[in-house]
């Protein structure tokens, strides 16, 4: 039987038998229980009910946290001439082109979202193996293949977040730090799961959004009820 510290039996014995509950309740006890020397991440998973593997069911977007992720984000971009000086100038922390994609190739991945310019694509395509593992790979679809170079960086630097359904129809991310104030975090959170139910693919069947659950970095997750989780009735029958 695994032995756990006293910090992570306290934070068990108070989730325990705690679940469905609303956003701010969930934010509330996570909140309550982070006691770790660095500030945690808030994570949030979603089980959707898609089979990404068909193109039809695919999940994928992004959406601009109105209270920011709390985390410093490093970008890259693939650009040449004009477009190369206007990531520069907008904040970006690596710009190039041939050069990146030999940096990149060779093993040296030094940032945290990737941005090209639609005539990169050539060149940055070569590193789909290296680069959609680690989902950096850039897509206009959620805005990171594009010319706007200054804007994609400004929103990458002021906490957008982007989102990709996995094999088993799960979506997950940051939505901010322990630290945040509460009502932050679950406007926030809110505004993530919006985004998500927006992104519902044509060929999602039955009940779209399934399950909702969140946890800091270090701590026990919890289920939240997901008509709290969306806010609103509108937007909430998206979900079915």
């Amino acid at each position: 039987m695994a032995k756990f510290g006293k910090r992570t039996r306290a934070a068990r014995e108070a989730f325990a038998g705690k679940s469905n509950l609303t956003i701010e309740e969930a934010v509330s006890l996570i909140k309550g229980a982070s006691a770790t020397k660095f500030d945690e991440t808030i994570e949030i998973s979603l089980n959707l009910g898609v089979d990404p593997r068909h193109a039809d069911q695919m999940v994928r977007g992004s959406v601009n946290l109105p209270n920011g992720t709390g985390k410093t984000v490093r970008v890259a971009v693939f650009a040449r001439g004009a477009k190369a000086d206007e990531a520069t100038a907008a904040g970006a922390d690596i710009v190039g082109a041939e050069d990146l994609m030999e940096t990149v190739q060779g093993g040296k991945i030094e940032f945290d979202r990737c941005i090209a310019t639609p005539d990169m694509m050539p060149i940055v395509g070569r590193l789909g193996k290296v680069l959609g593992p680690r989902n950096l790979m850039p897509n206009p679809k959620v805005g990171t293949v594009t010319m706007d170079v200054a804007e994609a960086v400004k929103a990458a630097k002021g906490g957008q977040v982007t989102f990709k359904a996995e094999k088993a129809g799960v979506v997950h991310a940051g939505v901010g730090k322990a630290s945040f104030d509460a009502a932050k975090l679950a406007e926030n959170i809110r505004a993530f799961v919006d985004a998500v139910l927006k992104a519902k693919p044509a060929g999602a069947k039955g009940t779209y959004m399934k399950k909702v659950s969140l946890s800091s970095t270090m701590g026990p997750g919890v289920t939240v009820d997901v008509m709290s989780a969306t806010g609103n009735s509108a937007t909430a029958q998206a979900a079915e």
